[in-house]
Order: C-alpha cells, then structure tokens, then sequence
C-alpha cells in the first residue's frame, strides 16, 4: 500500500529567455518543496516560449545531455523533489523539429520515465493559428511509470483530448499533464476534460498549466488544479504564476474504485 503524500502543480508565464525561465522554475519548486510536496509538475514550454515557434528548435538538446536536462537533474536533486520537468525540446531524427518530451526525475536527480508528446495541437480561428507539427515530431509510446508514491501515468496538453490514450494505460494513481492551453480552448474545454479523464480514470489528476499573457503575444488559458477520483478540485489557480498543492491519498482511490467499480465494468477494450 502507497502512503499519502502532497503533491505540486506549478503554474508559469514562460518567456523568451531560457535562463529567466530556469531561473524561476527553480524558485517556484522551492516554494513547492517549502509546502511540502514529495511530487511537483512544472507546466509545458516551461523552459522557452519563444518569439517564433523555431525558437525552441534552436535550443534542443538530446536525451540525457544539455542545459534544460541538467538544471532539472539539480532542481530535483537540491529540493528532494520527484520532479515532472513539464516538456523539454529533445533532439529527433527529422531535421527542423523536435519532440516535445516528459520528463520524470526522481530525489535523486535521475531521470525515471520519459514521454514524448503523441497528439500534436491544431487550431485556427478567432485571429489564432497553431499547428504544433510544423516543429514537433510526435512520439509513439503510451507511457507509464511505477514509483514509490504511485502509479503515474502521462500525457500533454493536447493529449487530454483522446480519452483513448489514457484507456490504454489503465488502471493508474495519478494523471500528470502539463499543459499550455490557449485562452481560446482553455475557457471552453479545459475543466470539463480535466474532470472527465479524472472521473473515468478513477485516478489523481495534476494539470500544471502555463497561466497568462507572453512576453510573445500568446495568451494562456492558466487554471492549473489537482482532481481527485470522484472529480473534485482540490486546489487551483486561476491566473498568474504560483503553486497549488493538495494531499494524494491511495485510500480514497481504492475507496473510489471499491465503491463505484466502473473500470471492472468495462465491456469494450
């Protein structure tokens, strides 16, 4: 039986400079450690939220070595954090893009699973355009991870979208899920998915979301928040940089599943 523990979703406003960002992701991960948290989730584009979509092209780096990898490796090691280091550019064999990664490190600084972006977003209306595979090479892998808190599974922003995914992974403790939604999805689609893939999953949600307006003109929808398996939010943040944290605890999965066992019910897989 896992114990209960706190756990962090980190909520940024991400600009153009690297270093700027790594620099605060550091000190938000120390307030999250000062709260109490064993777990912290940093939000997608963590890192870099460039002036152009290449930018983050410019700065990839491969699997295991580079800047953004090795920061994450010492935040996690200094705070005594599992640490969820939001998305990482990684190198990929197609020149022009990169894969837009997960990256899981223990107390240790090591790095204990890694999940590499599947659904990439697309979207066009209201005076926005964004198409994600322009830059991005999509993963392949359904990933999830056994840990000495839980068992955690993984998906990005735009993953939320394909409940299928998550099925394929089922059962799991907790959903991670970094995201930059815009402002546009983000007010329409971004509780009611959160809730849902908590719900049918039965599962801990964390959503650690970029959360307000760029230094690049892009407006991000924030509400960063923790589920729990009946689909309440046990904290949020609606706007702005800052931490939310709440307590997981495996009884009240098993309570959950006990009480309303739904994925036993299951008839088409």
């Amino acid at each position: 039986m896992k114990q209960k523990f706190v756990a962090a979703a980190v909520q940024m406003v991400s600009g153009c400079g690297l270093e700027a960002n790594l620099a605060r992701a550091d000190q938000l991960l120390a307030e999250a450690a000062a709260r109490g948290a064993s777990l912290a989730v940093l939000p997608e584009y963590f890192c870099l939220m460039g002036a152009k979509e290449t930018d983050k092209v410019a700065v990839r780096e491969a699997f295991g070595n580079g800047p953004i990898q090795q920061a994450l490796s010492e935040m996690a090691r200094r705070h005594g954090l599992w640490l969820l280091g939001g998305t990482v550019p990684l190198l990929c064999e197609e020149e022009g893009k990169v894969l837009n990664s997960s990256l899981l490190y223990n107390p240790q600084g090591e790095v204990a699973a890694r999940y590499d972006k599947i659904h990439l977003f697309g979207f066009t209306g209201q005076g926005e355009s964004y198409c994600e595979s322009n830059t991005i090479r999509p993963g392949a892998t359904p990933t999830k991870a056994e840990t000495p808190l839980a068992d955690i599974a993984f998906g990005i922003c735009y993953d939320l979208r394909f409940p299928e995914l998550f099925r394929m992974l089922a059962p799991f403790d907790l959903l991670i899920l970094p995201a930059a939604f815009t402002a546009t999805t983000g007010e329409a689609h971004w509780e009611p998915l959160l809730r849902a893939r908590a719900i049918e999953n039965q599962c801990y949600l964390i959503a650690s979301a970029q959360g307000g307006t760029h230094e690049n003109g892009r407006r991000t929808h924030g509400h960063s928040m923790i589920i729990d398996p009946w689909g309440r939010i046990l904290s949020e943040l609606p706007h702005g940089e800052g931490v939310v944290t709440a307590e997981i605890d495996p009884e009240l999965i098993h309570s959950v599943r006990g009480r309303l066992p739904a994925l036993a019910h299951r008839a088409i897989r």
